[in-house]
Parts: C-alpha cells; sequence; structure tokens
C-alpha cells in the first residue's frame, strides 16, 4: 500500500539508465519536463509555437531542475483529433534538432507511438527515450524498432487508443490488469534485447478517477517488475475533476499527488510544473532519508 513503511525499503530494482552511452542514475527520483509542440495538448497546447518558445521552454525545464525534456507533437487527450505521420515528424524533428543544437548533452524523450516517427527523430538527432503511450498496441513494429534503435523505452499502460479510451473503461482488478499487460509487454521487450525499459501505469489512459486513484494507492505493486517507474499526473481530470477545478488551477493538487507518488517508488515524475515537482523530491527525499 502507499503508505507502508515497509514499502521504504524497496524491491532492488534496476535505477540506471543508458542514454547514448551516458549512465543516468534513478536512486534519487528525476523529473521530466513536459514540452508540448501540438496545438491542442489539454493544458499547454500552442504556447510552444516558435523556436524561440521551445529553446526557452527546454531551458527552463533544466534550469528549474528537470532531468528530461519530453517532446510531444500529437495530443493523447481523450477525443483529441488525429495526426498524420508526417505532420507528426513534421513538429518532432525540428523541435529535437533545435533543443539537440542549442543545449548539447540534454537528454530528450519523444513522446509518440509511431515506430517510423521514433526511427526518423532518432536516427537523425542522435539517442533520445522514447516515450510511448499506447505499449506498442497501435503501432506493431514498435517493439522491434526500439530494439533495433537501443534507445530507453517507456512501456504505458493504456485500455483502448486516445479516442476511445475514456469510453466507460472497466476492470475487474486494475492494478492485476494493468501488471498483467504491462508484464507481456516487458517480456516481449527483453526477448527482443531491449535492456532500458521504464514502466508508466498509464494515469487516465482508460481509466476512471476511482481507477486512477487505486493504481495510485498500489504503486508498490510495480516492484515485483524491479524496473523503474515513471508516473505522470500533472494536472490530469483525475485531479481537477475531483476538486471541481481546471487544469490551469490544478497545481497543488498535481504536487500533492507527486509526493504521494514518490512515497509510492516512482522514480521519474512527468510534469508541466518543474519546479514544483523538484521541491517535492527534495522533501520526499529528506523524509526518506530520516528513515533509513
Amino acid at each position: 500500500m502507499l503508505y507502508s513503511v515497509d514499502g521504504m525499503n524497496r524491491a532492488k530494482r534496476k535505477l540506471s539508465l543508458n542514454i547514448d552511452g551516458q549512465l543516468v542514475n534513478l536512486n534519487t527520483p528525476l523529473v521530466m519536463g513536459i514540452l508540448n509542440v501540438t496545438p491542442d495538448s489539454f493544458f499547454d497546447g500552442g504556447k510552444y509555437s516558435s523556436e524561440e518558445l521551445i529553446l526557452k521552454r527546454a531551458e527552463q525545464i533544466l534550469e528549474e531542475g528537470g532531468s528530461f525534456v519530453d517532446i510531444g507533437a500529437y495530443s493523447t487527450r481523450p477525443g483529441a483529433a488525429e495526426v498524420t505521420e508526417e505532420e507528426e515528424i513534421a513538429r518532432l524533428l525540428p523541435a529535437v534538432q533545435l533543443i539537440k543544437k542549442h543545449i548539447p548533452g540534454a537528454m530528450i524523450s519523444i513522446d509518440t507511438w509511431r515506430a517510423e516517427v521514433a526511427r526518423r527523430v532518432i536516427t537523425e538527432c542522435g539517442s533520445c527515450i522514447i516515450n510511448d503511450i499506447s505499449g506498442g498496441t497501435m503501432d506493431e513494429k514498435m517493439f522491434e524498432t526500439v530494439a533495433t534503435l537501443q534507445v530507453p523505452y517507456i512501456l504505458m499502460h493504456i485500455k483502448g487508443t486516445p479516442q476511445t479510451m475514456q469510453n466507460a473503461p472497466s476492470y475487474k482488478d486494475i492494478t492485476g490488469e494493468v501488471i498483467q499487460f504491462l508484464s507481456e509487454k516487458v517480456s516481449r521487450l527483453h526477448q527482443l534485447g531491449v535492456h532500458d525499459v521504464i514502466l508508466d501505469p498509464g494515469f487516465g489512459f482508460g481509466k476512471t478517477i476511482e481507477h486512477n486513484y487505486e493504481l495510485m494507492n498500489h504503486l508498490d505493486s510495480f516492484d515485483v517488475f524491479q524496473l523503474p517507474l515513471l508516473v505522470g499526473i500533472s494536472r490530469k481530470s483525475m485531479i481537477f475533476r475531483l476538486l471541481e477545478t481546471t487544469p490551469e488551477g490544478s497545481l497543488n493538487g498535481t504536487t500533492v499527488l507527486n509526493s504521494l507518488a514518490l512515497l509510492g517508488g516512482a522514480n521519474i515524475l512527468r510534469v508541466h510544473d518543474v519546479k514544483e515537482a523538484s521541491e517535492a523530491v527534495k522533501i520526499v527525499e529528506k523524509i526518506k532519508s530520516t528513515l533509513r
């Protein structure tokens, strides 16, 4: 359970990533800042529409304590419009090239479920983490592509697609079913020789508010994988609908949940608000240090 003191003594996880030959340590949780180069993302759509704004946002993420810049070019909010592969590449590729050029050494994650988009960006720009919201379910070539590219892969659980996922999702055992889904995918990735897999329970992707909070309260169940765990709940509807507010009014709720996720074993927080998440990491790590 989330609040178990015994949960502080985690199973021995693989808490490092090889990113283009650089070994990244996750023993202290890290923060991944979101940079959406989309016109329709649920919170920041359209904010980063020029090279100047993209670069400024990437610099802000790193200055505020973020370790990764997660760039998305296809909104996956419920009911979002579909984007062609060509349009996604046209948005994503220049943004990655820009950051790689002006901020050498920046660790970039590309938020895409398309294997060809991932291949094009990484082939032309260099190593990036692939952040796949579909867990390999929306492009059958993704796992083989990750194995060929030999880059870290964020494996997320989803039920359905972004267009259908919130159409009355149901589970008999939300935690057990998410773990089963991830287990099958991890096995396949390992068979293909993918060495760096990060798990994401997929908060908000094919789940009701109740499902999301049940998952949050059982994050320690994911210790069974002995793999890094990413949590992305930043300003999502599980917060603003519960609090009867808006995404813009959800920063405090996001920080509360991020802190609980860290206590539950999260190794990476994917967020819009990097400074606040970095402070949460610092405080929670201080609490944990008193229990050792």
